[in-house]
C-alpha cells in the first residue's frame, strides 16, 4: 500500500476533490483542489512508511524533477499535425511509460504510422532544447541528499539515458545515485516491475527492502509488482 503525500495547504473544509485509484486490489485517494497559480509549488512534507529500508529508488520525471509540462510541450511540437491525438490527460495517463512505447500506443489507438525511432529522436531533441526550464521537486531532492552516503540510492526511469542524465545533471544531483536505470536497461517498462528490479539488483539489495518514490499510478503499480513499498509524490500545485 503506497503512502500518499498531501500538500498541507489543502486543509480547508469544502476545498477538496478526491481521485480514487485502485492498484493491485488496494484503494487509495489523492487529495487535490483546483488552483490558478502559474508557478509550481512544492510545499508538501515527505512522510515515509515505517520500517528500516536498505535502499531508496526514485523515478526521475515528476518525482525528482518537474519535467512533465516540459515533456508534454516537446511531445506536442514533435507530433505536429498529430498533436491533437495526444491530449494532456492521455499524456499523464501514460506517465512512466517508455517514450518508444508511447509512439506505438498512439499508432495503435489512432491508426497512425508514426516512425517510432524518428519520432522519439525528434521529441527528445526538442526536450533537450527546453531543459533549462526544468526545476527540482525540492522535498524529494532534499530527501535524496539527506540519505546520500547513508543508504544506497538509485533512479529507475522510463526515459532514455541521455535525457535522464541531462535532467539529473541540470539539477546537480547525478552523483547522488549509485545506479541509474533507464529504458535501455530492461525489456519491459512500467507498470512491469523490471525497472525497479534492475535497480535493486544493481544496488545489491533485496526488493522487499527497497522504498520507491513515484508520481504516477503506472509507477506505483510497477513498484507493487516488484514487491516494494512506495511513496506517491503529488503533482506540483500550479
Amino acid at each position: 500500500m503506497p503512502i500518499i503525500l498531501r500538500d498541507p495547504k489543502d486543509s480547508g473544509p469544502g476545498d477538496f476533490g478526491a481521485t480514487i485509484i485502485r492498484l493491485a486490489g488496494c484503494k487509495f485517494s489523492i487529495i487535490s483542489r483546483p488552483v490558478t497559480a502559474q508557478q509550481p509549488h512544492f510545499g508538501f512534507p515527505l512522510e515515509l512508511p515505517p520500517g528500516d529500508f536498505s535502499a531508496y529508488i526514485f523515478d526521475c520525471d515528476g518525482t525528482l524533477a518537474d519535467t512533465m509540462p516540459t515533456h508534454y510541450r516537446a511531445w506536442q511540437t514533435a507530433l505536429g499535425a498529430h498533436a491533437e491525438n495526444f491530449p494532456e490527460a492521455m499524456f499523464y495517463e501514460l506517465g512512466g511509460v517508455p517514450t518508444a512505447r508511447i509512439v506505438e500506443i498512439l499508432n495503435e489507438r489512432h491508426g497512425l504510422a508514426l516512425p517510432v525511432d524518428k519520432t522519439v529522436a525528434h521529441k527528445e531533441s526538442i526536450f533537450l532544447e527546453l531543459s533549462p526550464q526544468i526545476a527540482a521537486i525540492e522535498p524529494v531532492v532534499e530527501l535524496a541528499k539527506r540519505f546520500h552516503g547513508v543508504k544506497p540510492l538509485a533512479v529507475a526511469s522510463g526515459g532514455h539515458r541521455r535525457i535522464v542524465m541531462s535532467t539529473l545533471r541540470a539539477l546537480g544531483i547525478v552523483d547522488l545515485f549509485k545506479a541509474i536505470v533507464c529504458a535501455e536497461d530492461y525489456q519491459r517498462g512500467k507498470p512491469s516491475p523490471d525497472p525497479f528490479l534492475e535497480a535493486a539488483l544493481r544496488l545489491d539489495v533485496s526488493p522487499e527492502h527497497c522504498l520507491v518514490f513515484e508520481d504516477t499510478a503506472t509507477g506505483i503499480a510497477a513498484a507493487t509488482a516488484a514487491g516494494m513499498q512506495s511513496v506517491l509524490v503529488p503533482a506540483p500545485r500550479r
